[in-house]
């Protein structure tokens, strides 16, 4: 893992959201080696997933 992997997570981790071609903007690559560092990442386990972090009260889960 070197730094642009770092930075990639650190993207990934403000927003799970983002496209690969905003993701490789962000890490000034151009979408293809973005995301060949992306799939890798995924399978090496370095990303085990992603999810929705959901608010309990906005959905009416308030205790």
């Amino acid at each position: 893992m070197d730094d642009v992997d770092r930075k990639i997570l650190a993207e990934l981790q403000q927003d799970g959201r983002l496209t690969v071609t905003e993701l490789a903007g962000r890490v000034r690559l151009s979408v293809s080696p973005c995301h060949r560092r992306l799939r890798e990442l995924e399978r090496s386990g370095a990303i085990s997933g992603y999810r929705a972090v959901v608010d309990p009260a906005a959905v009416g889960l308030t205790f």
